[in-house]
């Protein structure tokens, strides 16, 4: 049995599509699991439950615990589970930097999984290419993404990628104490991804700057803490005309090369017509 933590977030809930198809049982976590429309061959269970009866492995997603694995650790150690993969983050590689708050939250929660004596696998991606949802409204409006650093460049990464590296860490012992880093196959600036999209629906999106301040009044309209809003803004500001590196390791694990932004947006497009 292997428990998912976000089992209907963006990469939950393809990989617990994943590990049914392999044969897995899977309990997927929902904080309503009434509403979770997950595939009928998993036990849905409420997310504050976290039932770990017979569970051998956990995905831990740290979206949804922002304090951290340790509760779901002592839980987990305490009925007998052997393995957690976290969903972490590429950011994790600029842990000598006090002010990459993102990449710093992330490690806190590795450190606390390796200190806990279970196996473990930390999956280190990128930009979610599913982070361009958050457009959707304005492309639907009249066609212009307005946002920070037109010529940041990332490497977004199609969510049903992550989920398969992430189930290769459930059904083989080979990424036992990996940290492998996850990018898409391409460098794409914001404007291109903009474009891109336009591709996908037809119709022509461009990306309209704005200046830094006026994003991150923006991103805190979210509800973004400003904290997290200035890791992000400064983190972007590096990344303009710089193109992303391609890691390799998404090919080595699954034996294939990650699914291109383009693929993506076809399959996004109802979100963005």
């Amino acid at each position: 049995m292997i428990l998912i933590t976000g089992a209907t977030g963006n990469v939950g809930r393809h990989l617990v599509a994943e590990l049914l198809t392999a044969g897995q049982k899977v309990r997927a976590l929902s904080r309503d699991p009434a509403t979770a429309q997950l595939p009928s061959g998993a036990e849905v269970a409420r997310a504050d439950e976290a039932p770990m009866d017979d569970v051998e492995a956990v995905f831990f997603n740290p979206a949804t615990s922002w304090s951290g694995p340790g509760e779901l650790l002592a839980k987990a150690k305490a009925n007998g589970v052997r393995r957690v993969v976290m969903l972490s983050s590429m950011s994790c590689l600029g842990e000598d930097d006090p002010a990459n708050l993102i990449g710093q939250h992330h490690l806190e929660g590795e450190r606390e999984i390796e200190a806990s004596g279970l196996e473990w696998t930390f999956l280190r991606p990128g930009a979610f290419a599913a982070n361009t949802l958050d457009w959707a409204g304005q492309i639907r409006e009249d066609g212009v993404v307005r946002g920070p650093y037109a010529r940041a460049h990332t490497t977004p990464m199609h969510e049903r990628d992550i989920a398969e590296a992430a189930a290769q860490a459930f059904l083989t012992d080979d990424l036992v104490g990996a940290k492998p880093v996850l990018s898409g196959p391409e460098s794409l600036t914001h404007a291109d991804q903009a474009r891109i999209i336009g591709e996908a629906i037809g119709k022509p999106v461009r990306y309209e700057e704005l200046a830094p301040e006026a994003a991150r009044e923006a991103m805190l309209g979210k509800g973004i803490p400003a904290p997290f809003a200035d890791a992000m803004l400064g983190m972007f500001a590096n990344f303009v005309d710089t193109p992303a590196e391609v890691y390799p390791e998404f090919e080595q694990i699954t034996g294939h090369k990650a699914r291109t932004f383009a693929e993506w947006a076809t399959d996004h497009a109802p979100a963005f017509s």
